[in-house]
Parts: structure tokens; C-alpha cells; sequence
């Protein structure tokens, strides 16, 4: 029976931001983006401010009206990759098993440990009191027989606890829990299952495994699978996480989006970024192809899908792009962030076209171009159709990198 670990550091930007500046312990902290545009939100909070209802993603003007005396720290990101990274020092004492899921979150494959060290549970609260010791942090550890339930163990017990789920209590401690809970399903997803009468984890567990499928596909099948504890997703090894996985780079908007067009601005410019990353980097073409939608209410998902051909080419991911969105998403609800990335590389894939040079001409002329861009900027070569917006895709610095070298 393997033995795995989720580990998530607690507040983790504004717990830094209070260890760098001790005047801030007790307060209610708030840390957010440039306050002069749309990224003037917070991106995270201290356990104060999150109890005054003070949430991720809100504006600053509702987080002040909740908390009249929350103290805003602006983001400093090298400050967060830097105590990441110590933190990550701590868990390879235990593992060279250690898989990121995003700066402040990471899976941990301790089945071997334990001859060495304990019990997972043992395990997960040596961690937890070396992070708290050595650095000044407080993480909460979920310990558990597979990725998915660790992940949700370590939301059950904030700050500072071990919660463990196991093959004996998994259905008393996680069944009764809101289906939301469960790690892949937003809450668009849950308000589907819930129209089916699916509340609790428990529900999605219990139903008939073809119903799911019929009103999910394939996905279906997989949701009830992690309700049911059948998840055997492996941790990579440390070692293995250099390799880039996937490249992609998401935006958030200055404004909603409200209009296909408005969506087809966002995905041409992350096209021309992402084509020219892979192919900087030498990758080969992408064989799949990911979006991922943020709306006004903060609702996110992701969608995904096999590209048609294998290609490292920008209107190729653009298209594909599109074509993903209009079949999972529609515009009643405005849009605040859009992302793009690409994976499943393959060196020796390539795109036939009827026209054999075709497609070799047209990655001779992206080469050109991300050389260009290389040298000038981003902004130096774009698409006519950015110019109907140019502030949609500014390039300020605050589009996010989505390149993989750990998941």
C-alpha cells in the first residue's frame, strides 16, 4: 500500500510576507497585484483577514470593506519561489518523490520512508515541525493511499495539522463531504452533478458509474474512480521534475470578456507565446493542447484535448484552442483570465500537409519571428487582430508562465 503526503504551506505569500516584516504579526494581512489595474486583487490572505471573509481573487475594495484594517502588501514572487524552495530542501530529507502543484503545494511518495522514518502520519508531523522550526512556516499535511484523498486530507485540518485518510475510514471521513471538496471538480462541474442529484463525494461514489459517463464521457468515469479511492496516479521523482512537461502562459484581463472575439484576441497572442517557447526550447511538436477559464465569479476550469495534428505551430494552438471553447464554454458569464499550454511532446512528430514545404516554410517564418521577439520584445510582432484591443495583452510582466518542469 503506497504511502503518500500532500503538504500545503498555510497562507503561504502573506505567512513570507509576515516572517520578512515581524511588524505585521497579528495583522490582518492582504497580499495583491498592481492596485492601478485589474490585477489589484488579493492574491492571498493571513488566517485574520480569512476570517472576516476576506477571499482569494476578491477586489481590494470589497477586501477593505470587510476589513476595514487589512494591511496590503504588494506580491514580491521571488520571495515566494525562494522559501518554496527551502521548504522543498526539508521534504528530500524524506523522498526524492516530490511533485509541485503550484509554488506552495506539493505531493510527497513516503512509501519507502517509512522503514526509515515512521509512519506517514509520523512522517507528516516531523515535516510539519521542522517547517515551523527551521523556517518559519506553518504547513498542512494530508497523509493518505493516493494523491487525490492526500490532497483533500491536507484541506481538512488549516492551519497546521495532519489529517490521514485511509483504506478503513476513506468512506466515513470523506463521503460525507460536499462533492466540491474533491480534488478536479469546481464548482462548475459540481452544480452539473448536483442537477443529477450528486451532493457529496459519497453520491458520486455510490452512482451508477454509466450514468456518469453518459453526462460526462470519459471524465465521468475518472470522478468516480477518486470518489471511490481508485487513484493510481504515481509521484514523480524529484530527479525527473527537470524535464518540461508542458509550456503555456495564461492572461488575466484588464476587463472582462464578453464577446468570441474578445476570446480570439486572448488566444492568438497566447498562441504566438507559447509556439515560440517550444519552440526556443527544442521540445519537438505538441500532440495536446489545454485551456483553462477563469470567470468574473471566480469559477475556473480546464478543458483538454488531442491536437489534430502534431505541431508546434501558433495558429495551430490558436484554432485548437478556439474550437476547445466553443464545444465546453459560453459567454453569459464574462471571462477574467484565459490560459493556454501544450504537452505530450514528441521530437519526431510532424504535420503532413498536402503542400509537403508547407508546413516546414511556416515554422522557418515562427522561427524568424520569436527571434525577433527575442531581441525587440513580445510586442514588436503581433497579429492584426490584437490591435483591435492592444491592452487585453499588454506586456507588462503580468501574463503568468505556465511552463512545467514538475507536474
Amino acid at each position: 500500500m503506497r504511502v503518500i503526503l500532500h503538504a500545503d504551506l498555510n497562507n503561504f505569500y502573506a505567512s513570507v510576507e509576515t516572517k520578512l516584516n515581524p511588524e505585521l504579526a497579528g495583522k490582518n494581512v492582504g497580499v495583491c497585484g498592481n492596485v492601478e489595474n485589474r490585477h489589484g486583487i488579493i492574491l492571498a490572505k493571513s488566517e485574520g483577514a480569512k476570517k472576516l471573509g476576506v477571499k482569494t481573487g476578491m477586489t481590494i475594495n470589497d477586501a477593505k470593506h470587510l476589513c476595514p484594517d487589512i494591511v496590503l502588501v504588494e506580491a514580491k514572487h521571488s520571495h515566494y519561489t525562494a522559501y518554496s524552495k527551502l521548504v522543498k530542501d526539508i521534504y528530500r530529507d524524506y523522498t526524492d518523490r516530490i511533485e509541485s502543484f503550484g509554488i506552495d503545494e506539493c505531493w510527497l511518495d513516503v512509501t519507502e520512508s517509512v522503514k526509515l522514518f515512521g509512519s506517514g502520519e509520523k512522517i507528516a508531523d516531523t515535516i510539519r515541525e521542522r517547517v515551523k522550526n527551521e523556517i518559519g512556516l506553518t504547513v498542512s499535511v494530508g497523509v493518505s493511499f493516493n494523491k487525490v484523498f492526500a490532497k483533500l486530507g491536507s484541506d481538512l485540518k488549516k492551519p497546521d495539522g495532519t489529517t490521514v485518510i485511509s483504506v478503513d475510514n476513506y468512506k466515513q471521513k470523506v463521503w460525507q463531504l460536499p462533492v466540491e471538496d474533491l480534488l478536479f471538480v469546481g464548482k462548475s462541474t459540481a452544480q452539473k452533478l448536483k442537477k443529477i442529484n450528486v451532493k457529496t463525494i459519497g453520491d458520486l461514489a455510490r452512482i451508477d458509474v454509466l450514468y456518469l459517463e453518459k453526462h460526462f464521457g470519459k471524465w465521468g468515469v475518472t470522478l468516480s474512480d477518486y470518489a471511490n479511492g481508485k487513484d493510481d496516479a504515481p509521484v514523480l521523482k524529484d530527479a525527473e521534475s527537470t524535464e518540461i512537461k508542458s509550456v503555456g502562459n495564461s492572461i488575466t484581463s484588464y476587463r472582462d470578456l464578453t464577446t468570441i472575439e474578445d476570446v480570439k484576441i486572448m488566444f492568438t497572442a497566447l498562441s504566438e507565446t507559447v509556439s515560440s517557447r517550444v519552440i526556443s526550447y527544442g521540445l519537438g511538436s505538441a500532440t495536446t493542447l489545454s485551456i483553462y477559464v477563469r470567470d468574473s465569479f471566480l469559477n475556473s476550469s480546464t478543458r483538454q484535448g488531442r491536437l489534430h495534428e502534431p505541431s508546434v505551430l501558433p495558429e495551430d494552438f490558436k484554432n485548437f484552442a478556439i474550437e476547445l471553447f466553443n464545444r465546453n464554454y459560453d459567454l453569459s458569464v464574462g471571462i477574467r483570465t484565459i490560459g493556454l499550454s501544450v504537452s505530450g511532446f514528441d521530437d519526431s512528430a510532424r504535420q503532413i500537409s498536402l503542400d509537403g514545404d508547407f508546413y516546414e516554410k511556416k515554422l522557418k517564418l515562427n522561427g524568424a519571428i520569436s527571434d525577433i521577439k527575442g531581441k525587440y520584445g513580445n510586442q514588436s510582432v503581433v497579429k492584426g487582430i490584437v490591435l483591435k484591443d492592444k491592452k487585453l495583452v499588454r506586456d507588462d510582466g503580468e501574463g503568468t508562465s505556465l511552463d512545467r518542469f514538475d507536474l
